[in-house]
């Protein structure tokens, strides 16, 4: 797949036929192209860290499933455009996932404003995360959306320390009612390095 590309355009999509007869085999490689770029935090947080293959593969999927075709093809390219990351920042979904919808609602209704608490640390020094200008993530009433779209912004500073083998990457949320901090591995360092330019 083509390095530094920075936005999906009609000229990426693959023909529905083309994509029913390869789609085995393409969703086992971002599957695999993905393993490094999950990362869990605490019982309850996942990162998925996006990029210009996993927001490709998300479109082709979304059309292969809805047969929308070009007029669908826009509003897809819309909404996931925006997560593909610039060459300057890594872009992430945040996903709070848990099974019984009861704890959920629970916990959803005492984590509002959890996106303005997400950051990543390179070398001790923050990067605060930036939520997805869209839509308002947390409800007036203060329950947080279980799906989260952010940005983290680097420096020219910055995305050279969190290329360096020797940089310790830490990713965290620091809310009242879930603060959890973890190490990066050195693979997931390594692939979220090729989201800069």
């Amino acid at each position: 797949m083509p390095k530094n590309k920075r936005e999906i355009t009609k000229e990426d999509i693959m023909s529905l036929d083309v994509y029913t007869k390869n789609r085995k085999e393409l969703r086992k490689n971002i599957v695999e192209f993905k393993k490094d770029r999950r990362v869990p935090l605490g019982p309850y947080a996942t990162f998925y860290f996006e990029s210009y293959e996993t927001m490709l593969a998300q479109v082709q999927e979304m059309l292969y499933i809805e047969k929308g075709g070009d007029e669908q093809l826009n509003d897809e390219l819309t909404a996931y455009n925006p997560l593909v990351p610039n060459g300057k920042e890594l872009t992430a979904t945040l996903m709070f996932e848990i099974d019984n919808p009861v704890s959920r609602a629970a916990f959803l209704g005492k984590v509002g404003g959890i996106e303005e608490k997400v950051f990543m640390k390179v070398d001790g020094e923050i990067v605060k995360a930036v939520p997805e200008e869209d839509v308002d993530r947390t409800s007036a009433d203060g329950k947080a959306s279980s799906v989260q779209f952010i940005h983290f912004q680097f420096s020219n500073e910055q995305i050279n320390k969190f290329k360096s083998k020797d940089s310790l990457v830490e990713l965290g949320i620091d809310h009242p009612e879930y603060s959890h901090t973890t190490k990066l591995s050195e693979a997931t360092v390594k692939s979220l390095s090729e989201d800069f330019s």
